[in-house]
Formats: C-alpha cells, structure tokens, sequence
C-alpha cells in the first residue's frame, strides 16, 4: 500500500476518535481534542491527494477509498453535531441522501469498469464541510471555555445565538453545495443508467 493509500486510512482510524471526543462533554476540552483530530484527518485529505499526484501514486484503490473515507469522516462528525444540537438535521439529511445517491452511481460505474473520482463541485462540498465542521468546533469551544471559567464572553446568551446561526450558515452552504454537486454527478453519469 502507497503512502496516499495509508494516509487515506489513517483518516478513516482517527474518525473513532474524535466521534469520542466530540460526544464526551465530561471531559473538560473535549471539543478541543475533537476538532483538533478532525483537523488532523482533514489535512491528510489535501496531503494524500498531493503526494499522490506528484509522485504519480494514483490508483483505482485512492480514487474509491479517497471520497469514502471524506464521507465516513464528515458525516461522523455531522452526525455528532445533530446529537448535540450543533447543526440542523434537515441539512444533515440533504447530505446524507446526496452521499448515498453520489455512492450508488459509483458502484454502477464500477459493476461497468469505470471509476468516477471527484469532480471540482465535489471537492468544493467537501471542503466546504470541512470548513463548517472545524468553525463549529471552534465557536462551540468558545462556548466550552466560558462555561468552564476560563474565558468570560460578554453578553453568552447573545454570542450562543450568534455562533448557532453562523453555524447553520455555513452548513446551509455546505448542503446546498452538496445537493448542486450531486445533481451534476447524476447528470455527468447519465449514460451509465441509459447502458443498464
């Protein structure tokens, strides 16, 4: 296996991880740890992909497991977020549905000896989701510190009304941006569904 290949693992090992983190509010810091192990997963995605394309490691292996383990890893941590009321579930589901649909026109290409890899709108979902997940974390350990007395926010009830809706802002353009990327996927994948 080829380091791009390994790192792609490695991304799919730490999701327990920081899913433990994320949940465990009787750890002090604990979204700390989480949104530090995301981050640390989400970097291997832009460095997998690198050193894959400089060092000519592209294989059908990376093309399928690469958008696989972004989809384990997001929908982890947005999964967690729905749990503890960090986002809306209504922008989870619309990605969950695309991530299902994108998944399936996969496999049929697969079953017809094509491999579809991302597309830009695609990696524009992805790192969009990234973004939202790793702001999220940080507001909400804002909130985590000055629950714990170490950092006093002014006006809390104000600034927790403030953080939630740029969360929901920033999930909006991340389900919005998954739901156009997958309608380009279908349409990009037409013919496959016209072969069958």
């Amino acid at each position: 296996m080829n380091l791009p290949n390994k790192l792609t693992m490695l991304r799919m090992a730490l999701v327990p991880f920081f899913v433990f983190f994320t949940l465990a509010d009787f750890i002090p810091h604990h979204l700390l740890i989480a949104g530090l192990i995301f981050g640390a997963a989400s970097y291997t995605d832009h460095l997998d992909g690198k050193i894959a394309r400089r060092d000519h490691l592209i294989t059908n292996f990376g093309k399928l497991m690469d958008p696989l383990a972004d989809k384990i890893m997001v929908m982890s941590a947005l999964v967690c977020f729905v749990s503890t009321g960090f986002t809306n579930v209504w922008f989870v589901l619309l990605i969950m549905v695309r991530e299902f649909a994108v998944t399936s026109i996969r496999l049929i290409a697969v079953e017809n000896g094509k491999v579809i890899p991302a597309n830009n709108w695609g990696k524009a979902k992805t790192v969009s989701q990234i973004i939202a997940i790793c702001v999220i974390f940080f507001l909400q350990y804002l909130l985590e510190l000055d629950g714990l007395g170490i950092l006093a926010l002014p006006v809390r009830d104000t600034l927790q009304v403030v953080f939630g809706w740029v969360g929901f802002a920033l999930m909006g353009i991340a389900a919005l941006l998954a739901v156009v990327s997958g309608v380009i996927y279908a349409k990009d994948s037409a013919a496959l569904f016209r072969e069958k």
